[in-house]
């Protein structure tokens, strides 16, 4: 089941603008990025954060699951994405912990013969 851009709005509407909020649309989920990184996934209508020490230690106890089949487990967000400091406290702690992501190489064009 592919997650409703209305649910994508709620969540991203309940991180402070400062977190430098956004999303992208792949294979009918959706990816949060957090100042260019990475930092959850929504798949079913359901918030995954991506994993790290940081956020498990603010969380506390915490859920872990995989956001789609074959995928790594990540902390599935439930009843307190309503609570806008807490999930904007979260994303920050995330996105102060992950790496940068690697620049891409740019594709040399094949030379015709």
């Amino acid at each position: 089941m592919a997650s409703d851009l209305d649910f994508v709005e709620f969540i991203t509407d309940q991180i402070s603008d400062e977190c430098g909020i956004s999303f992208k649309k792949m294979f009918g989920e959706y990816a949060l990025y957090s100042k260019g990184k990475i930092v959850a996934l929504i798949c079913d209508n359901q918030l995954f954060i991506k994993p790290t020490e940081g956020g498990k230690k603010f969380i506390g106890e915490f859920v872990e699951a995989p956001p789609y089949p074959g995928a790594k487990n990540s902390l599935l967000i439930q009843g307190e994405i309503e609570d806008s400091g807490w999930l904007s406290e979260l994303v920050r702690i995330t996105e102060n912990e992950l790496p940068m992501p690697k620049s891409k190489k740019k594709r040399q064009k094949k030379l015709s013969k």
